[in-house]
């Protein structure tokens, strides 16, 4: 059976087609999570590349597009790795500063209430949808250091547990919450002096 033979909820599995069906989809994820459009792009094409070359394992037990969708988090996940060991000074520094967030219990990783970000009077998974929202928090990622956009990104964006992250970029817990912790804080400032204006909240 040929590809172009191989239906899937009554939709063609036909790589020649997946560019034009899955690339914009792909492309829009890829962008905010990685240091630049060109980067986006690489991955994008490599996803299909793996596709195609392991397209005969394809078990065909989820759609394409998912399918597709788990190879290039995979794909950004690699980028964060290769890119974690270029600031190993970013893993030393003074456990102190995490003050602004829990460090135990079922609030760890959480800010306290008087270090939060102000209030943005927005739902928090609406706004993580705008286009608006997303441009400017990849503006915000892009002025991180490698080091602590691979935590930020792999933590925040792809939803990793901590373990997996630590493992991937060869990092302690300890590392990490240091990491995690200044990328937040940058991101924060980032978003409150260019995203959200004086007059958005009180």
């Amino acid at each position: 059976m040929t590809p172009s033979q191989i239906h899937k909820d009554d939709t063609q599995v036909d790589p020649a087609a997946w560019v034009d069906q899955y690339g914009d989809y792909l492309y829009r994820y890829a962008v905010p999570r990685v240091a630049s459009e060109e980067d986006a792009e690489d991955l994008v094409q490599e996803t299909f590349l793996s596709a195609l070359e392991a397209f005969a394992d394809f078990r065909r037990d989820s759609s394409v597009r998912t399918w597709l969708f788990s190879i290039l988090r995979r794909k950004i996940i690699d980028y964060y790795r290769k890119k974690g060991h270029r600031d190993d000074h970013e893993i030393d520094g003074d456990y102190n500063e995490s003050a602004d967030f829990y460090a135990e219990g079922t609030m760890k990783g959480r800010w306290k209430p008087e270090a939060a970000p102000r209030d943005w009077r927005r739902d928090p998974e609406a706004q993580t949808e705008t286009e608006g929202f997303m441009q400017a928090l990849h503006r915000c990622i892009k002025q991180l250091s490698s080091g602590l956009a691979a935590v930020f990104t792999l933590r925040e964006l792809e939803e990793m547990e901590t373990d997996a992250i630590c493992k991937e970029l060869e990092i302690t817990s300890s590392n990490l919450w240091v990491r995690l912790h200044r990328a937040r804080k940058q991101i924060r400032h980032c978003l409150e002096q260019n995203w959200i204006h004086p007059d958005t909240v009180e």
